[in-house]
Parts: C-alpha cells; sequence; structure tokens
C-alpha cells in the first residue's frame, strides 16, 4: 500500500477500505482533510467544502449531517451515502470532574473501550501545569499479554480505526465540559500494532483543521515493538513516545512482559538508539511491581540504560487488578528506588495515581462490564424478579 505526507506531516497510507465497521461504509472521521476533499471534489463539488465539513466535524461538532445546514443538501445526501457518522456511546463514567474520570465506550459492535481524562499533566516529564490530559485506546483488548495489565486478559478482538480513536476525545470533552490539552495514548491495545490507524488519528489530532493539539503534547506509548520504532523514527512529526520498559533486565523482563521474548532488550535499545539518533527523545515507564521489579538491582540497570538514551522516567506504582496476584512496593521502597535512579543523576518522577479507587488501570472497566454483562446473560429468566 503506497504512503502518502498530507498537510500534517505524518506519513499515513490511503484508507482505501476499513474493515473494522459493521457495514462497507467508512467513518466520516476517519479521513484526513485531503481525503475528504478528493471526495467531495469527484462529487462534483467545489474542493472548499472539504474544510467546511471538516469544521462541522472537529470545530462546532455536530451529531450528523443534517446540521450541517451550510453544505447543500444534495452534498449532505452524498456524505451519507459514502460515510457513516459513528457516535461514540458512553455508558459509564466514575470518577469526579475535580479528579480523575473514567469513561467506558459500547462501540457499534457492542466491543467495549475505555478512555481516563487525568486533571494536569500525568507527570510525564516533570512538568507541573493545570492541562487536562485524556488517555485513550488503540484497540480492543490487547494480544501482547503482559502480566500485570488487565487490557490483555480477555485477548485481542480488533483494531480501532482512526475515527474511534479520535473520536474518543470528542466525547470525552462533550460528556466532562473540559478542554482536553493533551493526548497519551496508553489506554487499552499496543498502538504500534494498529500503526497505520494510529498515524491516521494522530493527523486529524494535531491537523489545523482537526483537533489542533500540538505534537509535543501527545505521547505514544508502546511495550517495545522495535521495527515500529525504527519506523516511527522517520515521521517528521515530533509527538513524544514513551517506552514501557517494567524490567530493566530480560530475565525480569520477560517474566512479565512476553514482548520481550520477541524483542529483547538488546534489539529493542537498538532500536531506541537509533530514534534518539534522529534528534527525538525517549521517555521510559516503569511500573512498580512488589518483589518483582523493584530491587536496587533493578534500578541500577534502570537506571544505566536512562542514561545511554538520555531518557527520562515516570515511576508508576502498580494498580491492583482484580484477579491478579501482583501488589504495589511499600511507599518507602517506592522511594528508594526512586532515590537510587536520581542518584545516577537521571531526571525520574514518582507518580501519584489519581485513579486507584476507579479502576482506572488499562482494562478493569472494560473486563468488569464484560463479566457482568455474561453473568446477566448467565442467570435464568425470572430468577431475580
Amino acid at each position: 500500500m503506497t504512503e502518502r505526507s498530507y498537510p500534517s506531516g505524518l506519513n499515513v497510507a490511503p484508507d482505501v477500505n476499513c474493515p473494522v465497521l459493521a457495514s462497507a461504509k467508512r467513518s466520516i472521521f476517519s479521513l484526513v482533510l485531503e481525503e475528504l476533499t478528493a471526495h467531495i471534489v469527484a462529487d462534483g463539488q467545489p474542493a472548499y467544502r472539504g474544510k467546511q465539513v471538516a469544521d462541522w466535524l472537529y470545530k462546532k461538532r455536530v451529531s450528523s449531517y443534517d446540521e450541517m445546514t451550510d453544505l447543500p443538501q444534495a452534498l449532505r445526501t452524498q456524505l451519507a451515502a459514502e460515510f457513516e457518522f459513528p457516535k461514540a456511546e458512553v455508558v459509564r463514567v466514575l470518577g469526579s470532574k475535580d479528579t480523575t474520570q473514567k469513561f467506558l465506550f459500547r462501540l457499534h459492535d457492542a466491543n467495549f473501550i475505555e478512555s481516563v481524562l487525568i486533571p494536569a499533566s500525568p507527570a510525564l516529564y516533570g512538568e507541573r501545569s493545570d492541562r487536562r490530559t485524556i488517555c485513550v485506546s488503540s484497540q480492543v483488548g490487547c494480544a501482547y499479554g503482559c502480566k500485570f495489565c488487565a487490557s490483555g486478559l480477555d485477548g485481542w478482538t480488533r483494531n480501532l480505526d482512526a475515527g474511534e480513536i479520535v473520536q474518543q476525545l470528542i466525547a470525552v470533552e462533550s460528556a466532562s465540559g473540559e478542554k482536553i490539552d493533551n493526548v497519551v495514548f496508553m489506554g487499552m491495545g499496543e498502538p504500534l500494532a494498529n500503526l497505520q490507524n494510529l498515524k491516521r488519528a494522530i493527523a486529524i489530532i494535531n491537523a489545523p483543521w482537526g483537533l489542533g493539539i500540538g505534537a509535543r503534547h501527545i505521547t505514544v506509548s508502546t511495550s517495545g515493538l522495535a521495527p515500529q520504532i525504527r519506523e516511527l523514527a522517520e515521521e517528521p512529526t515530533q509527538f513524544r513516545l514513551a517506552l514501557s520498559l517494567h524490567g530493566a533486565t530480560d530475565e525480569v523482563r520477560s517474566q512479565i512482559m512476553p514482548v520481550n521474548r520477541k524483542f529483547p532488550l538488546k534489539m529493542l535499545l537498538e532500536a531506541c538508539d537509533y530514534y534518539v539518533a534522529k534528534k527525538r527523545r525517549i521517555m521510559f515507564e516503569y511500573i512498580l511491581i512488589g518483589g518483582v521489579n523493584d530491587s536496587d538491582e533493578q534500578a541500577h540497570a534502570l537506571s544505566k540504560i536512562a542514561k545511554r538514551l538520555s531518557a527520562k522516567i515516570n515511576l508508576i506504582p502498580y494498580n491492583t487488578v482484580e484477579g491478579l496476584d501482583w501488589s504495589r512496593p511499600s511507599r518507602a521502597r517506592q522511594e528508594r528506588f526512586h532515590s537510587i535512579v536520581r542518584e545516577h543523576g537521571v531526571v525520574a518522577t514518582l507518580r501519584r495515581e489519581k485513579g486507584h479507587d476507579i479502576a482506572a488501570a488499562c482494562g478493569q472497566l472494560r473486563l468488569q462490564t464484560k463479566r457482568t454483562e455474561r453473568q446477566a446473560d448467565a442467570t435464568p429468566a425470572g430468577l431475580n424478579a
């Protein structure tokens, strides 16, 4: 499939078809402006109508083609015939406006995904701010099976299309009344395993005609897909990359992250070297799991890797997941680990998580909801009458 560079700067492959939709039609929210304009011109309309449609979608936030009142009726009818106008259905919200809020979405095919709205920055680089950050999902479930994570407990179902990613932002802003300043791809799924839809979504999120969020306010997380990290190094758009390391030696990392068996640390760090050589910046995420990866030895090894890549580290105490036996270290152990890393001269933050009491770890709310629905389906009719 040929790639083309669109005005956003990202190299995105033409969206020839989108197999995740139940119907044959694509989502209007999955198109970049050049594609949208090309379709409109092909229908006999002037090119400027493309920008008008984008304004209705991303600036005025309408909920149907009928609301695009300055477009000719013929164009609205044609758009409706060619493209779906899906709605992101928020079915549950946990938390409160002054703390972390978790949003559960039901998709058109009855699958669930999650987004989390976080007040202030999530200490990714140590900045303090009053910004609002959204953590979005890129897949339904996850195939990479990190042993401590809820996202993969029910396996991988499918990739999200670009529109389903973008609509998480639109729906959360609408439901919360908050303006989102930062986007982190740290929700359900492995973003780099859905690379084309990821790049397309970032193009829409970043573009002035789209959501207009600056590239440096967009962070993509990965469990360590080395070939895709090298591919991202070639992208002109300067969004941030976060590596979910969670183990500073192959022995520890392979114990909790099966992806390390395919891309061990030597291969992964060589890809990171290549990324950094392109004048890119990498941040490490490191979830502290009691008795697993929180030893002094791991702290020293992690510091060595961080210094090699001039990387900052975000230390995250483990969020307990129902059904898993892992636990967070004691507060003293967390502080000890943090202290060792800082003694090496590495910039590191110890996150005070904001969602510990609302099932805020990736995939927890989705998993709980699916289990509840299964139990309800298994209950004989009239049993609770």
